[in-house]
């Protein structure tokens, strides 16, 4: 005669562990859930990207004007970006895509020197986050 706990044993025996239906249905959740997270934070990020580029690239024309009060001249397109070293506290920063900053003296827009990151795509122009992050112009 069976005794009731082998029958309790027997019965739970059957329901232990989980199924691959079930194990696929909770893997398709998350995925779906991740997908909505990444397309709601994805405008953030890029945003958060463009306002970076156009703090360092006000960074590096406080620098700008620091060189030009103690040598009276902008650094010349061949001296570049690296001539403001000595003006920053630390290396001259890649933009946030991690290319170098464009900088062109004489400038086009203005007697100051213009000072450019591409934006997200790299290449002069574009909208939304491949627009580029300029110094005459605020984000």
């Amino acid at each position: 005669m069976e005794t009731i706990k082998q029958k309790a044993t027997r019965r739970h025996a059957g329901n232990a562990g989980i199924t691959l239906i079930e194990m696929l249905v909770v893997v398709t959740i998350i995925a779906l859930f991740s997908a909505i997270a990444y397309q709601r934070l994805t405008p953030a990020l890029e945003q958060g990207r463009r306002t970076a580029a156009k703090t360092q690239i006000e960074n590096l024309e406080a620098a700008l004007q620091r060189f030009n009060i103690d040598y009276a001249r902008f650094p010349t397109e061949e001296e570049g970006l690296e001539a403001l070293r000595p003006y920053l506290s630390q290396e001259i920063p890649m933009d946030p895509w991690q290319r170098p900053y464009i900088y062109r003296y004489p400038g086009e827009h203005g007697p100051e020197p213009d000072v450019m990151s591409y934006g997200a795509d790299g290449e002069e122009g574009g909208e939304g986050p491949n627009e580029d992050v300029v110094s005459w112009r605020a984000i």
